[in-house]
């Protein structure tokens, strides 16, 4: 067994939850304390929106068990400062190692009237409570839903399979503008019409009221119920002043060491260094909060391993599965494999004669073969990437 000091974390999402059993797993005997914000113990984000209002039965819980880990787990306490120890809401805790997995929190638009967010499990379950049916018996729900980014989709998804009337409303050109850009993302505008849901793109929101939406420029939306979802901010406002350096998040090295020593940081707060694609990159997805965690524990325990993968994201949305690998901010073409308006297609992006993101609808071998090739960093033979019968690895020059 290993003794490195004692190790505090801050946060217990995935990211927070995976750190402490990793360094278990890794033979850490120290004392650790898991402190969470969250009243609820550890809980998966991703089924919030997608399986879990659509499902009564479905448990998100990561079936902590802190006893037989040995771990103090502090939920419903917020971390508040950082100077010599942890500062939280309830108290301060010394360390030797911390670790910084404090998330990130909904943006919210202004307005006096009441918005909901699909970030928590109790907001999940508020929102389902909405949802179920005969919530609404004399007439069908109306939900308008600010954002149609990944979370809005989603959501949008669930809601007018329960019936609701759905409007979404979008202040990018296209849906998943700003995630994708909006060449890719106008592809699934069609999406919205064919399941019945209104959708509105180039339409800003100048606040929420009681009874729905004022739009930027005149107009308003009538909603029962508004969710906003127009993306989270990483939690680190409570880092300042502490030496921890902050962009975007919390600034690590591709180790995830923040500019303190012994400390580190994990999740969606983390924007770590990327050797692979040369820039520094936060990434708000569940790969991330998985796997990030390994690395950190490593390099708590005397190691010096590097987080560099090729991101990975996958989102459900109205009948179809889509997924992303890759990183597209540097591309400098995008090129389809398949035709957008069929049931399945692809898109491309490229970089120096290299594949280096795509996105697939209903492929998911095309995923999985995208992902190497990525990694591989091989030139590809654009004809052939682009042709949906020849297999994506078979694109490599080699």
């Amino acid at each position: 067994m290993t003794e490195s000091g004692r190790v505090v974390v801050a946060g217990a999402g995935l990211a927070g939850f995976r750190t402490v059993e990793v360094l278990r797993e890794r033979g850490f005997a120290g004392p650790i304390t898991l402190i969470g914000a969250d009243p609820r113990p550890p809980y998966d984000r991703p089924p919030l929106s997608k399986k879990f209002l659509a499902e009564p039965d479905l448990d998100p819980s990561l079936k902590a068990d802190f006893t037989a880990l040995d771990v103090d787990f502090r939920p419903d306490e917020a971390a508040a400062g950082l100077g010599e120890e942890l500062l939280t809401s309830r108290g301060a805790y010394p360390f030797d190692h911390l670790v910084l997995a404090t998330g990130a929190l909904p943006v919210a638009l202004p307005g006096d009237g009441r918005q909901r967010f699909l970030r928590t499990y109790d907001d999940a379950l508020a929102l389902r409570d909405l949802l179920r049916p005969g919530a609404s018996p004399r007439k069908a729900l109306r939900l308008a839903i600010v954002g149609a980014g990944w979370i809005g989709a989603e959501l949008a998804t669930a809601a007018v399979a329960h019936g609701a009337r759905v409007t979404a409303v979008e202040a990018g050109p296209a849906p998943l503008a700003a995630a994708i850009g909006a060449p890719v993302g106008a592809q699934t505008a069609r999406w919205y019409a064919g399941a019945g849901v209104e959708l509105r793109v180039a339409t800003a929101v100048e606040a929420v009221r009681p009874g729905g939406l004022v739009l930027a420029g005149g107009g308003q939306v009538e909603a029962d119920e508004v969710v906003t979802a127009v993306g989270v901010r990483p939690v680190t406002d409570w880092l300042e002043g502490s030496g921890v350096r902050l962009e975007n998040g919390v600034a690590v090295d591709a180790g995830l060491r923040t500019s303190r020593p012994g400390v580190y940081a994990t999740g969606d707060c983390a924007a770590f260094e990327s050797r692979r694609f040369g820039r520094r990159l936060r990434m708000e997805h569940w790969d991330v909060a998985l796997h990030q965690p390994e690395v950190a524990a490593a390099n708590i325990l005397g190691g010096d391993e590097v987080y560099d993968p090729v991101p990975y994201f996958w989102s459900e949305q109205f009948g179809r599965m889509v997924q992303y690998v890759g990183y597209h901010g540097d591309a400098e073409s995008l090129l389809w494999r398949g035709d957008p308006a069929e049931p399945t297609w692809s898109a491309c992006w490229l970089a120096g004669g290299r594949l280096v993101a795509m996105l697939t609808v209903d492929r998911p071998r095309d995923m999985l073969q995208a992902r190497r090739l990525i990694a591989a960093a091989a030139p590809v033979d654009v004809s052939r990437l682009t042709d949906p019968e020849i297999p994506v690895k078979m694109s490599a020059i080699t």
